[in-house]
């Protein structure tokens, strides 16, 4: 008997993704895609390859306009965007996500401090008044100059790249470049980070940095994280509810542990036929169930 919850019932949702399809063409990549990430949780999208999952992240995030569905991001006050319907900056902006992807893209030339304050770019230009207040020194912008730059130590000292601040942040070992990326992320004060697959190429210590660093965002600052993800290490350490794609389609939705012993989970890793799901099944299902008898247990966690 496969135990765990089948289902998050999200108490606060920060996202509601409702019907999603994405058709390229006569390829449908997307087809009625639903889920629900919550509030200061840890969601993991995750599936084989090409099952869809930064086809999502891109319909989120505005790369792409979706065939069809809605995609509701709703803020800490209430407020609410049908995220669909808004141009990619204004994503950014205006509904407070930031995205991260599998390709690192920092500002090599640049130092790791000034990457990060490259981020706050649109909060300096408001504050001065988009040159001119900023040209003669007015008050104003030498606050926000001040504000963003102790915001970039902050985040220096969470990715524990203060020591590199000076550094050109191609210099930087990979592990720390990923961290970077996601420190210069968060200087853009979002309340959804998307993160593509930011365990991809990280040896086990810098894989143990990425998750104290993510686990540090949602506490401290209460950030909500939605990650795509194939190393399962992480996954299943740090993720609060994990949602799996196979052929652009959900088959699992649930705590860590409940997808990790799901025998639809199972089989698609395993690349097994669509008529061969069912003996998977059976097999898992006898296992675990011999498992129990031998042990005495019921097969529920304490």
């Amino acid at each position: 008997m496969v135990t765990g919850t089948a289902t998050t019932m999200s108490k606060d949702p920060i996202l509601k993704v409702e019907h999603l399809s994405m058709r390229f063409g006569g390829l449908m990549a997307i087809n009625d895609f639903s889920f629900e990430a919550t509030r200061g949780e840890i969601t993991a999208l995750i599936g084989p390859n090409g099952a869809g999952k930064t086809t999502v992240f891109n319909c989120i995030t505005g790369f792409y306009k979706p065939t069809m569905g809605m995609i509701t991001m709703r803020q800490k006050g209430g407020k609410e965007f049908l995220l669909e319907r808004l141009p990619d900056f204004e994503i950014t902006k205006r509904a407070k996500v930031a995205r991260t992807f599998q390709n690192i893209r920092l500002f090599s030339g640049l130092t790791v401090l000034e990457n990060l304050l490259v981020a706050q770019h649109n909060a300096l230009m408001r504050a001065s008044g988009y040159t001119i207040l900023g040209l003669f020194g007015f008050p104003a912008y030498k606050k926000a100059s001040l504000a963003s730059i102790e915001l970039a130590k902050y985040w220096l000292d969470k990715a524990s790249l203060t020591d590199r601040a000076d550094d050109p942040a191609g210099d930087l070992p990979y592990g720390a470049q990923r961290r970077l990326e996601i420190a210069r992320a968060m200087c853009t004060q979002p309340e959804l980070l998307c993160l593509d697959e930011p365990a991809a190429g990280l040896n086990p210590r810098e894989s143990l940095a990425l998750n104290t660093l993510l686990r540090d965002i949602r506490t401290d600052t209460g950030t909500s994280i939605l990650l795509i993800e194939h190393d399962m290490s992480v996954v299943m350490e740090i993720s609060d509810h994990v949602v799996v794609l196979e052929y652009g389609q959900k088959i699992s939705d649930g705590n860590p542990q409940f997808v990790q012993n799901d025998p639809k989970v199972i089989a698609a890793y395993l690349g097994v036929e669509d008529d061969e799901v069912d003996e998977v099944i059976a097999e898992v299902e006898q296992v675990a169930a011999t498992v129990g008898h031998g042990t005495g247990s019921t097969g529920e966690r304490p």
